[in-house]
């Protein structure tokens, strides 16, 4: 059969795209969100924390942040293990699973707290 058209050549196919760098590509992007989305910061502002919700002042010694993570874990073990109560099967087995990870946690803090109650 006579066709009208010729075929079309044979040409490779080649992506424009393949030559660029994506990671080029991606910082570009990013400097050009951050020119037209983040506010100015001031010359004088200090750069602010992620949260400033919750901190932890900087001049508190280690025993007293000891304690207060061991009454922390203390509390969130009570609330792992309730919650395994509550639940059945597998669910049931993470969160004791959970819960004993924290009782791990909660001794390793207890014992250094020991050791600075300990004379040397």
């Amino acid at each position: 059969m006579y066709k009208v058209t010729p075929n079309p050549p044979d040409t490779p196919s080649v992506s424009p795209y393949d030559a660029i760098d994506s990671r080029k590509l991606n910082d570009a992007a990013e400097r050009a969100l951050d020119h037209y989305l983040k506010p100015p910061r001031q010359k004088n502002q200090p750069a602010k924390p992620p949260s400033s919700i919750f901190a932890v002042l900087p001049e508190l010694d280690n025993e007293t942040l000891l304690a207060h993570a061991s009454e922390t874990l203390a509390a969130v073990n009570v609330i792992a293990s309730d919650l395994a109560f509550e639940l059945e099967g597998s669910h049931r087995h993470v969160a004791l699973a959970i819960q004993q990870m924290i009782s791990l946690g909660h001794l390793l803090v207890e014992r250094t707290l020991d050791n600075y109650d300990q004379p040397k």
